[in-house]
């Protein structure tokens, strides 16, 4: 696609939320569940040493390694792990959807579309149908399930629905759609361990995944006025890398969906980063002076593992600071696929990711990127919004600690696992020069030692 002035889609994203469940798991809570289920093997004691190193500090979950789910004397079958993801997966969704239309300024009743997707469930009707039962959307409206996309189903989403809202551009229609991502991955990780057992391989899925849950409003600016925007959606580009498809994925099983994940994919990704940000400027000609190479931009990079993020600042010249929300999000949250790149543009616009910018300058100009299954690249231009309200911390923020809002801890043990996850409590703003994304000694030594292929 192409336009012709920089914004003259008239597509904005107006509302942002991410809702993360209240649980924060350190490395060694797999250990746990492996020493608990398993022999010790060559292949258990491989993927447990990765899991000390990815550069992941805690991964966000609905439990812990105490959790019901996880502690029968088998692994859950994709029934248990549905119910999961219906009673703790969808209450997140639906928070984090009332945060994105709270922020957009609108009421349930502009809501045209809901674009939704997830990988990590799969049901008729989809869990699309009770977030809007949730909300409280009763009007009709049309909904888009994306599916087999995984990692880069967020921008995915975010694709499909500008192509609608310019198909209701067309038709001098006012389109206001809700993007929703929702994935519930830490349940499986038996799956994964039963793998790493019977199989003797080195899979790593169990070591990187975590939940989480995201949404945005995007408007055509057809209609009622609604909130400035956040950002302004400028182009984008998709494509799929030839004969990759048996590289990434995410394959069905009677105990839940397995990661596919080749020694190969950060080499292909890091060779296709480069000519698809060519592409991408292509689409959008009139960028202003300053804005031609990768380093003028501050770049949303889907945080699908340590070696991605390291291999795209290597190829595209670029510092830790110019994807600081994204290492923010891998470090205190993990890679939660689909539902990471929403959270990590809202991460992005907040006054302390600003403190962290190259040279001390958040750029007005970022990037956005995923890689998924197939090997698919989704890559996409924004426009930030940096007056009054584009610089101000989001409305409302996500959860990072494994507390309530009492501030007591949560024994995910007596938690009836039908039953809603807790409210999210506020996060301890990282301070700089603590553990946060400008800890060049954490970066440098924690994160370079990370082998993963």
């Amino acid at each position: 696609m192409a336009t012709s002035s920089c914004g003259g889609l008239g597509l904005s994203i107006i509302g942002l939320g991410a809702q993360y469940p209240p649980n924060s798991l350190k490395p060694d809570e797999v250990n746990k569940l492996a020493t608990k289920f398993y022999p010790d093997s060559p292949a258990m004691q491989k993927v447990l040493s990765i899991n000390q190193y990815t550069g992941i500090e805690t991964r966000s979950s609905i439990g812990t390694s105490d959790h019901p789910v996880v502690n029968e004397p088998n692994a859950p079958s994709i029934a248990q792990l549905h119910e999961v993801f219906m009673s703790d997966g969808v209450p997140l969704a639906i928070e984090a959807s009332r945060k994105a239309v709270a922020e957009a300024r609108i009421d349930l009743s502009e809501i045209t579309h809901i674009v939704s997707t997830t990988c990590t469930d799969s049901a008729n009707p989809g869990f699309d149908h009770y977030v809007a039962k949730g909300l409280g959307i009763t009007h009709q409206l049309e909904k888009v399930l994306l599916h087999g996309i995984g990692c880069s189903g967020g921008l995915a989403t975010l694709r499909t629905a500008a192509n609608l809202a310019l198909g209701h551009s067309m038709r001098r229609k006012p389109a206001r759609i809700l993007c929703v991502a929702l994935e519930v991955s830490t349940t499986m990780v038996r799956s994964e361990l039963n793998s790493i057992n019977e199989l003797q391989e080195k899979r790593i899925g169990a070591c990187l995944f975590s939940d989480c849950a995201s949404a945005l409003v995007l408007s055509n600016g057809i209609g009622e006025p609604t909130a400035e925007p956040v950002y302004k959606l400028l182009g984008w580009e998709h494509k799929i890398i030839p004969d990759t498809e048996h590289d990434l994925g995410f394959d069905v099983d009677p105990v839940g969906w397995k990661v596919i994940l080749s020694p190969r994919v950060p080499k292909l990704t890091d060779q296709v980063v480069a000519p698809s940000f060519a592409e991408l400027l292509e689409t959008v000609p009139d960028l202003p002076v300053g804005y031609r190479e990768a380093a003028d931009f501050d770049w949303a990079m889907h945080p699908g593992g340590a070696t991605i993020l390291m291999n795209t600042e290597r190829t595209m010249c670029i510092t830790p600071e110019h994807m600081r929300a994204s290492y923010d999000r891998y470090m205190n949250h993990g890679n939660s696929s689909s539902a990471t790149i929403f959270s990590v543009m809202d991460r992005l616009r907040s006054k302390d990711m600003d403190a962290c910018a190259p040279g001390g300058r958040a750029r007005e100009f970022v990037v956005g990127c995923a890689f998924g299954p197939g090997i698919s690249v989704e890559m996409c231009m924004l426009k930030r919004n940096m007056g009054a309200r584009g610089v101000q911390t989001p409305p409302e923020t996500d959860s990072e600690a494994s507390r309530s809002e009492t501030g007591e801890e949560v024994d995910w043990a007596s938690i009836d696992p039908k039953e809603s996850s807790p409210a999210t409590p506020e996060p301890t703003v990282l301070e700089k020069g603590g553990a946060s994304v400008t800890d060049q000694k954490f970066i440098s030594e924690a994160l370079a030692g990370v082998e993963l292929d």
